[in-house]
């Protein structure tokens, strides 16, 4: 075994100072020391050891740190180094045999003590290198958010963001280099913020709905108004179904072939932050229309790949689980999504035409599974009166592969 040579610290903006005497033991044995300008600039100046700041793409220092691997490392970190923080990076990399982690309070934890905020009924994200736009899944009245700011501008786009979704009077709180010398808090509505905040800042939301707005629920079944599309949309009613019989578990990975406008795979990444989404679809249109719905529902990392299927498919990794919505006469499509079906993933395919069942009727011949045909009406005015309007019946085939 490896003896221990990284340690990662976190330190708070009271600096050294703040660091218990054994955190402070393993920032002065160290023979290197990692950290950003500001944290490397709490050392003493006359400090001559040697000094790596972090670079843009990160994984450069990453590969640096690991290159020095038998040398005594010290990481200095923002808080908590594995919340949203560079211990995670290095422990994918790295066998936590090899590094010791210190932690000190986080963001979120240091937010929670000023607002009086529980920290386990607060939802939690970070905006710092990832796309605003995640933030629109975690809106509903009442949520309170914590925010790590990617910096002074991120305030300003939470606020927009908010206020454009129908939810202008939500409080915003933005504190300021918590625990040091220049600790602020600045409180505000998102409809009428207009603040100059500092570089390094955490943002609290508390989310009010304005009157009359509706909120989208994390549950599958959004309206089928929540989609712009070109009518290859599966409806809530079918939608909500399927996404049932999918099941997604967080951390897995579905592939959605035919996505249409993508209603499928941003429903499973809306179910829970760590659930994997890849949309492939061959009409190049709808490209455009997964990648606005995949922003404005909050899932802009859904992976997009424009192409055929089967020919699409190659080389994608393995999934928990697939969905076919189109397509599903393609020579081969089947025999290729079944291999790289990983072993107790499911695979769940509807289809609206004759052609498409006799295809599920021969899978179904080779793989067992269960056949459900769906039906659907809705009550539509007919005149001064309502009548039932029929949507075009699915049949729809679930198989695990075992």
């Amino acid at each position: 075994m490896r003896q221990k040579w990284l340690s990662i610290v976190g330190i708070g903006e009271d600096g050294l100072l703040g660091l218990s005497a054994i955190t402070r033991s393993l920032v002065d044995q160290a023979e290197v020391i990692v950290g950003g300008d500001r944290h490397l600039a709490m050392l003493p100046i006359e400090d001559q050891r040697e000094k790596l700041a972090w670079t843009s793409p990160i994984h450069t220092s990453v590969e640096e740190i690991i290159r020095r691997r038998g040398q005594s490392v010290c990481v200095l970190a923002s808080g908590d180094p594995m919340f949203y923080g560079i211990g995670v990076t290095l422990t994918r990399r790295l066998p936590i045999t090899e590094i010791t982690i210190i932690p000190a309070p986080s963001a979120f934890s240091l937010a929670c003590a000023r607002l009086g905020w529980s920290l386990t009924e607060v939802e939690t994200l970070s905006l710092n290198g990832r796309p605003a736009s995640m933030l629109q899944s975690y809106i509903y009245d009442e949520a309170r958010i914590l925010i790590l700011s990617e910096g002074k501008s991120t305030p300003g786009l939470v606020a927009q963001m908010l206020t454009q979704r129908g939810f202008g009077n939500s409080q915003i709180t933005v504190l300021e280099h918590m625990g040091g010398t220049q600790e602020r808090i600045i409180k505000s509505t998102a409809l009428s913020w207009t603040e100059t905040v500092a570089n390094l800042n955490t943002i609290a939301v508390h989310c009010h709905a304005d009157p009359g707005v509706v909120c989208l629920p994390r549950l599958p079944g959004l309206p089928d108004e929540a989609y712009h599309h070109d009518g290859q949309l599966t409806k809530r009613e079918v939608r909500a179904v399927t996404l049932a019989a999918l099941a997604p578990t967080p951390g897995e990975l579905l592939w959605d072939v035919g996505a249409g406008c993508g209603s499928i795979s941003i429903e499973w990444m809306r179910s829970h932050p760590r659930c994997r989404a890849i949309a492939i679809e061959q009409n190049s249109p709808r490209l455009q229309y997964i990648a606005d719905n995949a922003t404005a529902l909050g899932t802009p990392n859904l992976q997009i790949i424009e192409g055929k299927a089967p020919t699409a498919l190659k080389d994608l990794p393995s999934p928990d689980a697939i969905f076919i919505g189109g397509g599903i006469t393609a020579d081969g499509l089947f025999e290729e999504c079944w291999q790289a079906l990983r072993s107790g993933g499911r695979l769940v395919a509807n289809v609206v035409t004759v052609e498409g069942e006799q295809k599920l009727f021969e899978w179904h011949k080779q793989k067992g599974g269960n056949l459900t045909r769906i039906a659907i009406q809705r009550a539509e005015p007919v005149g001064k009166f309502l009548g039932w309007r029929a949507m075009a019946p699915v049949t729809q085939w679930i198989v695990f592969k075992f």
